[in-house]
């Protein structure tokens, strides 16, 4: 996997980053989704390399990257402070402007840090998911059933932690496996390294904090930003699986269009690892968006 890509690490906005870089040309930055690492993108960030310097970093909390400690209003792992972690990652690396392509929890960190630095971000590219703010005031029960780990990471520590620790792997194979596809996208390599950073000390404080922080610091964030009128303005595409939760219980674009001036979108034949299930053909849409 990444062949020829460095894998390093740097000290940003407090935290220790890691993550793979390889490539010339425009900065790409790639961020994951839970419970995984920056190793989704590894059936892409060969060809995405082609024609990108291409930056896949894991969040703070996430792989390889610092798992800081939590506190009570849960700001260390609010998507602010990660998206902090992704404009001072990418500055290091001397890119003040850049591109950004991501998934899941990676995503939701990507539409902070548009918000929060319109400035640096060039054009995104969002995989399978709505803004946070409308799924969570829009839930039903079809979608709690299915995203039944969203309501179960926020409960108190240290209950949620205690069990995830008990049993790493079988918390990833319930959640990944549980989806439409089943356990069949994913490598073995790669399904190993999501263990081996889950099986990390602190990697389940992590998710849970990152989780807690969406249903309670994040949400305060996002009202906040309606209540200003801002909204996204660079070029958006948004991408997302006909097969997965999101698309049968929201309506992704027109939630987009509430949050962006400038959002295009559609759906892949996929279930919700757009980048591991359909790789060729994300690639495709990416490349002719982002070129």
């Amino acid at each position: 996997m990444f062949a020829g890509f460095v894998k390093d690490q740097r000290r940003v906005n407090g935290v220790d980053i890691s993550y793979r870089i390889k490539g010339s040309g425009p900065g790409l930055l790639l961020l994951h989704g839970h419970p995984q690492t920056h190793v989704i993108w590894h059936k892409i960030a060969g060809q995405l390399a082609e024609h990108f310097t291409v930056v896949a970093a894991d969040l703070r909390g996430y792989g390889d990257s610092s798992r800081p400690p939590a506190d009570e209003a849960h700001l260390n792992y609010s998507k602010r402070e990660m998206a902090r972690d992704g404009v001072e990652l990418m500055n290091a690396l001397g890119f003040e402007q850049f591109s950004i392509l991501a998934h899941d929890r990676g995503a939701r960190v990507a539409h902070r840090l548009a918000l929060d630095h319109p400035a640096v971000v060039q054009r995104m590219v969002l995989l399978d998911i709505a803004p946070t703010l409308a799924m969570y005031s829009q839930t039903n029960e079809a979608f709690a059933r299915a995203y039944w780990h969203w309501f179960f990471l926020i409960r108190p520590a240290p209950l949620p932690e205690t069990l995830i620790e008990a049993d790493p792997e079988g918390y990833l194979r319930s959640v990944m496996g549980s989806r439409s596809a089943g356990l069949a996208p994913f490598t073995d390599e790669a399904f190993s390294e999501y263990r081996r950073c889950l099986e990390r000390p602190g990697s389940a404080r992590g998710i849970c904090e990152d989780y807690r922080a969406s249903a309670g610091i994040d949400l305060e964030h996002d009202r906040a930003d309606l209540a200003a009128d801002r909204h996204l303005t660079l070029p958006l595409l948004v991408l997302w699986g006909a097969e997965g939760t999101v698309g049968r219980c929201f309506d992704p674009l027109k939630e987009w269009q509430q949050v962006a001036t400038d959002v295009r979108g559609k759906a892949l034949p996929a279930g919700h690892y757009l980048a591991e299930e359909v790789p060729e053909l994300l690639l495709t849409e990416a490349l002719d968006f982002l070129r």
